[in-house]
């Protein structure tokens, strides 16, 4: 730790910041400024406090100058409270040069080391928020990503992080290899390797050429799909941090695998994101760490911190409120309440005595605790409800996937509820429940009056309904709406569908297990694509590529850009809400992902793929492990999402 006691030393020839900030003790911030191994002499480092709108609003707080081994100290008065979010840049000693590190809302015995990899994750989890050395966003977001940067790198020590290293990400996926070549990128331009070929590769679209490291970082964060190729090339001029990838990626968009516990996560269905940025997600199996072994009905209700660690408490028993087998129906109310729509998903080999009821709907409060009863809420005429989601005065409506028709609990009440029978497009009588497989409703998205926009799986349309249970409106029969599954609204009131092209919702009992198979489920791509309908039902556009498989679930960002989970493919398809235009040719791929269902998206613009089942899967227990988050790579939305989507 030689290099802690020289910066220890250095503390009375550094300059005290001026703060105009109640009294607080004086802490020092030490580190070193590296290549790798190298030590960067004589840095300016720059210590900043960002500020509260997005990339603007920072300020410089201190300032010193790196020595010839690169040390440098200060002593600042930090500021009381959590909601400041603290970064370092760190400037030459030539111009090409400038690294980068996030200390996070704490500065309490900060120590740091500021490198290339520092300066990736600086750059991939702040993404949304950083703009040159500027950095500045709402909460919680803005905290939140600061956050990630620890998952990404080891702050102290500038190593790769231990969520990064370890399983279940480490060596089980390509994402530390591709951190490590992203930073190799970096590392060739400092050391004076054809730092010309670095910028040229960085260059934004319509942009101009970065003429810094940080800069070149950030414009990959925000273009991860541009030139992977070249970049790649870019990347084995130094390889100072190993390992590094062997080949290029599909894109450069960095990824992370979140588990919980390890032993919480079997075929998670969806998440959705309370105010703070944390995930509630529901799964559709029991676990079992032996997919050969026959699994029921999963109970666990998982939360996870905005960084993928167990929120303290969770998971939670959802048994006692009823929760069993839940699908693709998850959200939160305008309290903090999470609703569940129980699918009644189980194993194909699960004693049919056990096999869920499939009838019912679960809620928790905020803080996990049960509220609905064992058996679930069931009134309503609940069958197997898939879309399951809260409008903006808390009433709750449900996808009555089995049963063709549409729930809706007036202000969260169970007993003040109507049912939309689908058949007949009016409401069903009281008591009078309809029960067809024949439309298969699946997604519910609501807009800005409060209406329902409801995805008919297999009636290859899309219906509008009203508050009061009124139809409204359909889509065109031109639509070209095809086994569709997700449904999303945009912030000008336009409606996205997901089209799958090819699945048909399976509908069983445990006589009749074997057909929650979906068989090979290849995709079709003549029909799997992503269709565009303007506020009222009509046809705005039908749009494809962008390595678009079996589209699922759909979503939509802060600047009205379009998400699609694909169940196969192991990729993220992303499209320009304007032109319809795919984002990244191929998708956003990741070898951590699986068959996912569905996507949403987070206060830091980190986008979340839930693994629902593996590629291959046995249908005792198809289910997938976990969640895969793309970092940074979307705009950020506020949360819960009550209506169409919204800026934090």
């Amino acid at each position: 730790m030689r290099w802690m006691f020289l910066a220890a030393l250095l503390l009375p020839t550094l300059a005290f910041a001026q703060l105009r900030v109640s009294p607080s003790p004086n802490i020092t911030i030490a580190g070193r400024v590296r290549s790798a191994g190298t030590p960067i002499p004589f840095s300016q480092v720059t210590l900043y406090v960002a500020g509260k709108e997005t990339g603007s609003g920072h300020q410089a707080i201190a300032s010193t100058t790196a020595d010839a081994n690169g040390l440098f100290a200060m002593r600042i008065a930090a500021r009381a409270g959590t909601s400041y979010v603290y970064y370092a840049v760190a400037d030459g000693p030539l111009p090409r040069i400038r690294l980068a590190t996030v200390i996070g809302t704490e500065l309490t015995g900060s120590v740091l080391t500021i490198n290339e990899r520092s300066t990736i994750a600086t750059a991939f989890a702040m993404a949304r928020f950083i703009n040159g050395t500027g950095i500045g966003g709402k909460s919680p977001g803005l905290q939140n990503a600061s956050a990630i940067v620890r998952n990404l790198v080891n702050v102290p020590t500038g190593d790769v992080a231990p969520m990064l290293a370890t399983a279940p990400n480490g060596t089980a996926t390509s994402s530390m290899a591709m951190f490590n070549s992203l930073a190799n990128c970096l590392a060739g331009a400092v050391r004076g390797l054809d730092a010309g070929a670095l910028f040229l590769v960085a260059r934004p679209p319509g942009g101009p050429t970065p003429t810094n490291t940080l800069d070149a970082a950030i414009n990959i964060a925000h273009n991860s799909w541009r030139l992977p190729n070249a970049l790649f090339e870019v990347s084995t001029i130094t390889e100072p941090y190993l390992p590094a990838l062997l080949e290029a990626p599909v894109t450069w968009a960095l990824s992370l695998k979140y588990v919980g516990n390890g032993h919480e996560f079997d075929g998670p269905g969806a998440p959705a994101f309370d105010a703070q940025g944390n995930a509630w997600i529901n799964n559709n199996y029991g676990f079992r760490s032996d997919h050969s072994r026959p699994t029921c009905g999963g109970r666990l209700v998982s939360k996870l911190t905005p960084t993928g660690q167990d929120f303290p408490g969770a998971p939670y028993n959802g048994a006692p409120a009823g929760v069993d087998g839940a699908g693709f129906g998850i959200c939160l109310d305008p309290q903090g309440r999470v609703w569940l729509g129980n699918f009644g998903f189980f194993g194909n080999t699960c004693p049919c005595e056990f096999a869920p009821p499939a009838n019912s709907a679960s809620l928790l409060s905020a803080a996990g605790e049960p509220i609905s009863p064992s058996t679930g809420f069931t009134q309503g005429c609940i069958a197997a409800p898939q879309g399951t989601v809260s409008d903006q005065t808390g009433s709750i409506w449900f996808a009555n996937t089995c049963g063709g028709s549409v729930t809706r609990y007036a202000n969260g009440n169970p007993n003040t509820n109507w049912v939309f029978d689908l058949t007949t497009n009016t409401l069903a009588a009281p008591d009078d429940c309809p029960l067809t497989t024949a439309i298969k409703p699946f997604g519910v998205a609501i807009d800005h009056a409060g209406n329902g926009w409801v995805s008919l799986n297999r009636d290859d349309s899309a219906v509008l309904i009203s508050p009061s249970g009124q139809w409204l409106a359909q889509s065109q029969p031109n639509s070209l709406i095809k086994a569709p599954m997700g449904i999303a609204i945009d912030s000008i009131g336009d409606v996205w569908v997901a089209n799958s092209g090819i699945v048909d919702v399976p509908c069983v009992t445990c006589d009749n297990s074997d057909e929650f198979s979906y068989g090979p489920l290849l995709p079709d791509l003549t029909k799997a694509s992503v269709t565009k309908l303007s506020s009222t039902g009509a046809f705005l556009g039908n749009f494809a590529g962008g390595g678009i498989y079996i589209p699922w679930g759909i979503c939509v960002d802060g600047d009205d850009n379009v998400w699609v989970a694909n169940f196969g493919g192991q990729r993220v398809s992303a499209f320009h809400g304007d032109t319809g235009e795919p984002i990244a040719p191929q998708g956003f791929h990741s070898d951590a992902l699986v068959r996912n269902t569905a996507v949403t998206i987070d206060p830091s613009g980190n986008v979340w793929l839930a693994n629902n089942w593996l590629t291959q899967p046995p249908q005792t227990n198809p289910g997938g492990d976990g969640m895969v988050v793309f970092i940074g790579i979307a705009s950020p939305v506020k949360t819960p999402l009550l209506g169409p989507v919204r800026k934090p």
